[in-house]
């Protein structure tokens, strides 16, 4: 049970209302925190009351004094034990402090709030002080000021002489001396000394917003590992003949060996690399640092430093970092006298250390750019350009009138060309008015919008007219669809020769103004809309582009990417099969990338990340890769190497309840051209923490999109054609990165090739339209059972609820949502258990032969011999074939519908609308209950009134008219 105390000590209060009837009110405090409540004294007829009480809570848990408000309502007792609110208030958790803190007694005024009623006249302050103290630690801390005060009274000149000691004694003589110190302190504070209580450091406690939520380093394992920080050395001996030393830091510690960088030339060398051994890769009880001199035929030995693994210290965040100490090199057996000293810091810590992702770990191959690393998308934008017209072109030919079109180019990671149609008018100054999308990504620094007018020569032949270059620094920015204004921009023309270079610089110098042609555009970078740069059904965000419009998280995403295991072998080295795997975590803009394991089967990660939640009908993206890039290959050698696939886990948030930590081993699946295989396994945890459960619920009735893409939306050819370009953009900004995100893992992320032909899915994509649809079967199966008695107990209680429900017509929706409750409720005992995974079967994964593979793997344009094309071809046009019919069975029984009153058939639409007439004169003097009641008992006869026949309406509607007949 926590030791926790909460005091909140009620002082005065000031301009309280009246509300006892007779101008002035009798005043109580009440005040409730932590499932207790406890009140003040009721001060009578008094609107300045003063109690100066102390309320005192007990705490249950750290969390819920860092969480929980404290409610404090003000109260006035009324004749026969009524009482009414003058005011309530709530005190938020940053103005609670420490009992021993300054500020733990200043006066709190807290503003009364307005009450339940409407004519409450509210008005008055309410002056409290809030602070906590740990109850176990005053009782201890009472019993040492009172140790300290007799031992300081009786022998402080004793403790004074003893405080001389040498620093030699050892053992009790050292910790005498802390007591020593520890009592003379406590002489200092009771004798009230400004040199220590005016300098003294005070504690306070961190503020915490009630949307805040506490997140911890607690889903993963904790790993061991031991740190070498490795920063300098000073005073080194000379080795080399040219007077001077090449050297390095050789770390050992059992038989894990590495090395620091050579140093050329330098008898003071700096490092400052860290090294982090982890703690199964070692055993032994020494830690070995030896500097040595670089040389071509043998190494000359410097001096080393030995630790015992024993007395090394162990740090934990959110501890300081060690400071580094100089050490004085030794010597060693028969090796030349040593000389200097070396600077080093030597702990023991976890994966949570700050020193971790930067250090050289033992687990990734020494090698540096393997490690753990965060990246983040570009933020990209929509440019919509619209080109009105060019006034005053200059012809390129005399006597021609030109056939003009304009170019605009955007490059910036994804070279991106649109071009207008050719102007038919030919004339000098044409125009166009069409409207172009690109997609942009931050920052504009050095990106550019060029815009060409051209001519068009020939077939496949232009000649420039006119050029400009737009920054895009320069183009404005709107959040909705307010009117932006066109610009006029000066077209410059191509220079042919120097002369005309010349003369066009010496009219700058001149300041003559020079005639110029112009294009008249509008541009504007659209902030409203969510630019897609993934495939849409598995999409991790949808705010709109524009910071402004983003609303607060409604949750916090916790993954901890513990390790995987029974991974395959993905490579050969050294003539052995070996795996070096790493994970790639994508949300929103933030990637994630785990430091690589090297050669593991079963590598232990053990990382974990926090992402911010706006949407919780979004999904979280897991990869796993085989490094291809760990050899000190060349570039060119090296740019042929891909990464290869492992497998990937898709999470959708909304499959997740709040606050529950989901701990699972994921399958690690991927289709190939020989089939679906599995290559390991992934063990994941998972937390989603609700920040605001009241705006992660008000998200599943707010639209998916921004609400521009539902005001204005875009084509539809163009969403896809600017999905791909954002594509292009993300993998190359993140190729930039060092070490580098490569460009099959992006694709492979980012689902590029979700939209591609496979006979595979198009299979399953029918058989999960055909499931949808059994259940609509089911229940017709189920109504045929009624009409054919099959159970005739079932049948008449039927009956009986359907009498119920026409009588009644007003019971027919509440038993309805009624009935889809109970299902609901009843459907809770089967709900998932985990967050759902890739289904084999779902994909037809199993189903498919190589031949349906090999042509989904196939890429575009294809490889295949001809043969192969005409077979894959003609089982296309058969499968068109099939979905034609339908199409066109399902546009024969629409225009039937049509065909009821359009007299393509005289007779029919003559028996319809006669048969309306009838219908509606009947309808108006009978009963509408007594007609349902004989549809209904018409409906659910007995079989012997059955004749077996197709009713009549079916066989008039089928020999209706179509313009099927009139196809070709």
């Amino acid at each position: 049970m926590s030791n926790l105390k909460l005091v909140v000590e009620i002082l005065h209060a000031s301009n309280l209302p009246p509300k006892d009837g007779e101008g002035s009110a009798s005043a109580y405090v009440e005040v409730s925190f932590d499932a207790q409540r406890l009140r003040t004294k009721t001060k009578h007829k008094d609107l300045n009351p003063v109690w100066n009480e102390k309320l005192e809570f007990t705490v249950s848990d750290r969390e819920v004094l860092e969480e929980e408000c404290i409610e404090v309502n003000v109260y006035t007792e009324r004749k026969a034990g009524h009482r009414h609110l003058l005011g309530r208030a709530k005190i938020e958790p940053e103005h609670i402090r420490r009992g021993d803190s300054e500020s733990a007694h200043v006066a709190i005024p807290i503003p009364l709030e307005k009450g339940w009623s409407i004519f409450t006249m509210n008005k008055g302050e309410l002056f409290v002080s809030v602070y906590y103290y740990d109850e176990e630690r005053s009782a201890r801390d009472r019993v040492k000021k009172e140790a300290f005060a007799s031992v300081a009274s009786s022998t402080s000149s004793e403790y004074r002489s003893v405080e001389k000691v040498p620093s030699t004694v050892v053992g009790d003589g050292s910790s005498r001396r802390e007591e020593i110190r520890t009592f003379d302190n406590a002489s200092k504070w009771e004798t009230g000394a400004s040199s220590v209580t005016d300098f003294d450091v005070k504690a306070t406690m961190a503020a915490h917003r009630r949307d805040d939520v506490v997140l911890h380093h607690d889903l993963v394992t904790e790993m061991r590992y031991l740190f070498v920080k490795v920063e300098r050395a000073r005073g080194l001996a000379i080795r080399d003949a040219t007077g001077s030393s090449d050297p390095f830091v050789e770390v050992k510690v059992g038989n894990v060996k590495v090395e620091t960088a050579v140093i050329p030339q330098n008898l003071n060398p700096v490092w400052r690399e860290v090294f982090a051994v982890a703690e199964d890769r070692f055993s032994a009880e020494f830690l070995e640092i030896t500097v040595w001199d670089r040389d071509s035929v043998r190494n000359d030995f410097l001096g080393f430093v030995a630790f015992e693994i024993a007395e090394i210290p162990e740090r934990r965040p959110p501890d300081s970092p060690l400071a580094p100490q100089w050490y004085k090199l030794e010597s060693r057996g028969n090796n030349k006298r040593a000389q200097g000293e070396i600077m080093l810091s030597v702990w023991i810590g976890t994966q949570a250390d700050e020193a971790f992702p930067s250090a050289r770990q033992s687990d990734s191959g020494w090698l540096p750019y393997t490690r753990s690393k965060i990246y983040l998308s570009p933020r990209l934008w929509y440019l919509r350009v619209v080109v009105h017209e060019a006034q005053d072109l200059l012809p390129t030919r005399e006597n021609r009138y030109p056939e003009c079109s304009v170019r605009i180019e955007l490059g910036g990671g994804s070279t991106q060309v649109h071009r207008t149609r050719t102007s038919s008018s030919r004339l000098l100054s044409p125009a166009w008015e069409e409207e172009m999308l690109f997609v942009a990504a931050e920052p504009f620094a050095d990106e550019f919008l060029h815009v060409t007018v051209l001519d068009k020569m020939g077939a496949n032949r232009d000649e420039v007219m006119g050029f400009t270059k737009i920054p895009l620094a320069n183009i404005q920015r709107r959040t909705n669809y307010r009117p932006v204004d066109p610009r006029w921009f000066d077209l410059e023309r191509e220079k042919k020769d120097l002369k005309e270079v010349a003369q066009d610089v010496a009219d700058k110098i001149k300041g003559n103004s020079k005639f110029m042609s112009r294009i008249r555009l509008t541009l504007c970078l659209e902030g409203g809309y969510h630019v897609l740069d993934e495939s849409t059904h598995y999409s991790s965000d949808t705010r709109p582009t524009d910071k402004r419009l983003w609303k607060p998280p409604v949750a916090m995403l916790e993954l901890g990417l513990l390790g995987a295991s029974g991974l395959v072998p993905m490579k050969t080295r050294d003539g052995r099969s070996c795996t070096d795997a790493y994970c790639v975590a994508k949300y929103g803009p933030k990637w994630v990338r785990t430091r690589t394991v090297m050669d593991s089967m079963s590598p232990k990660w053990n990382e974990q990340y926090t992402w911010e939640v706006y949407d919780p009908c979004t999904v979280l993206t897991v990869g796993v890769f085989d490094n291809h890039h760990l050899t000190n290959a060349p570039a060119e050698k090296a740019q042929g190497h891909k990464d290869d696939v492992i497998g990937k886990v898709r999470i959708r948030l909304s499959t997740l309840e709040t606050d529950r930590t989901y701990s699972h081993r994921y399958p690690l699946i991927v289709l190939e051209k020989s089939g679906v295989k599995k290559k390991g396994d992934i063990e994941l945890v998972v937390r989603l923490t609700c920040i605001r459960r009241f705006n992660i619920m008000q998200a599943y009735v707010m639209p998916l999109l921004p609400k521009l893409h539902y005001q204005r939306p875009f084509n539809v050819r163009h969403v896809e054609v600017l999905r791909e370009a954002a594509m292009r953009i993300v993998i190359s900004r993140l190729a930039r990165s060092e070490p580098p995100v490569r460009a099959e893992v992006v694709k492979f992320m980012l689902d590029v090739d979700a939209y591609r032909w496979s006979y595979r899915r198009s299979k399953a994509n029918w058989y999960r339209i055909s499931k949808v649809f059994t259940s609509c079967a089911s229940v017709l199966a189920w109504f045929q059972d009624i009409c054919d008695w099959k159970n005739p107990l079932t049948t008449v209680l039927v009956h009986i609820l359907f009498f119920i429900l026409v009588w009644y017509p007003e019971l027919i929706l509440p038993t309805f949502f009624l009935y889809m409750f109970l299902i609901g409720a009843w459907q809770y005992r089967f709900r998932p258990r985990h967050p759902p995974h890739m289904d084999v079967d779902l994909s037809l994964a199993n189903a498919s032969n190589s031949e349906e593979l090999d042509e989904e793997f196939d890429p575009i344009p294809t490889s295949k011999p001809p043969e192969v094309v005409r077979m894959r071809y003609d089982r296309l046009r058969a499968l068109a074939g099939r979905i034609q019919t339908v199409v066109g069975d399902l546009a024969t029984q629409l225009e039937r519908f049509h065909a009821l009153l359009n007299w393509r058939d005289p007779r029919a639409t003559t028996i319809f609308i006669l048969f309306c007439l009838v219908a509606a004169i009947v309808l108006y003097v009978t009963p509408f209950r007594v007609i349902a009641i004989l549809a209904g008992v018409y409906a659910l006869r007995h079989p012997r009134f059955r004749d077996g026949m197709p009713p009549i309406p079916l066989n008039f509607f089928r020999r209706l008219p179509a313009l099927s007949d009139r196809m070709l």
